[in-house]
């Protein structure tokens, strides 16, 4: 008997010591250690920086999927997702009906908001800073073709010419900017740049420019403050020709964010962000990236200069891929 129990006892021994191996394993496979795969993405230039940091971060738990990320443009996300050459495709805007009937699928994962800019050299700043522009005003700026003097619109005896730029490529940012003014992106006039850094440098190089940007092109996320050569036109809200307190948002990225947040901001511009793809996304190792995205992944949002969804959103969102 007492060698059966001894043989017992080491049997025993022998089968938590492999079921602890197991549990272990079955840990590491959660951590992401041995969870291996490939994303692409391509699309907006506004979501960009944060995919990349999201990839980044996700990377952490899961080093083994590789993430190919490329802007383009939303235009280029949509038909890059569509035509299946990417898993998912960085998208600025709403989908539109004709995307949803080719099979568009979307899930929004952050907020932002396009501002309009000019340069702090221009020889109107205070004027600019101190009045603003108005929405109907700047419908005239971006929807009327003749030529326009920065006089037209604050007091000065200098007949400086305005070089008003635009978006050469389709994306969400002219859509956005060209729906604020209940216009598309097609009936906006300007100096065509491509992509949102183009249009950052075309009014940082020029004291007489006015454009337009994602949040992310005109803040730096480490100083939180505007990069320097790009200053915000700020909107008059209220249309009384002044920029009152309450309208006064723009100093920092912060209380910019603080602004869409609440909604003083207007919509549009500011929008939600989103992935789209052919269909609901299949890859276990997109599904995975996604929830990632809408748990964990919200802990970087702030960091990375944007706007976290409201929890109900997410919740929402959420429950498309589980």
């Amino acid at each position: 008997m007492k060698k059966i129990n001894t043989i017992s006892v080491l049997f025993t021994i022998f089968f938590l010591m492999v079921s602890c191996n197991s549990r272990t394993g079955d840990n590491t496979e959660k951590n992401g250690k041995n969870v291996k795969g490939e994303i692409s993405i391509s699309g907006a230039f506004a979501l960009y920086p944060l995919t990349v940091m999201w990839a980044e971060e996700f990377n952490v738990e899961y080093p083994n999927i590789r993430i190919d990320i490329s802007a383009g443009g939303a235009g280029k996300g949509m038909a890059d997702a569509l035509s299946g050459m990417v898993d998912l495709g960085m998208f600025s805007r709403e989908v539109s009906p004709e995307e949803e009937a080719k099979g568009a699928w979307k899930i929004a994962v952050a907020r932002d908001a396009v501002l309009p800019t000019c340069n702090p050299a221009n020889p109107l700043i205070d004027a600019i800073m101190e009045q603003g522009l108005q929405k109907d005003q700047f419908r005239e700026i971006f929807l009327k073709t003749e030529n326009h003097n920065w006089k037209d619109y604050f007091k000065s005896d200098r007949p400086e010419h305005m070089n008003v730029y635009t978006r050469s490529d389709a994306c969400g940012a002219a859509q956005m900017w060209g729906e604020y003014l209940g216009e598309n992106q097609e009936e906006l006039n300007g100096i065509g740049v491509y992509g949102d850094p183009g249009m950052a440098d075309a009014v940082k190089n020029d004291p007489m420019g006015l454009g337009y940007n994602n949040v992310i092109y005109i803040y730096n996320i480490k100083t939180r403050e505007k990069y320097k050569g790009i200053s915000v036109i700020p909107i008059d809200l209220n249309e009384n020709d002044t920029i009152d307190p309450e309208e006064d948002f723009y100093h920092s990225l912060d209380s910019v964010m603080t602004a869409i947040k609440n909604g003083m901001y207007p919509a549009p511009p500011a929008r939600d962000l989103y992935f789209v793809a052919r269909g609901t996304p299949e890859k276990p190792e997109v599904t995975l990236f996604l929830e990632w995205i809408l748990t964990k992944g919200q802990n970087f949002v702030r960091k990375a200069g944007y706007v976290q969804l409201h929890e109900e959103k997410l919740s929402e969102e959420l429950s498309k891929i589980q």
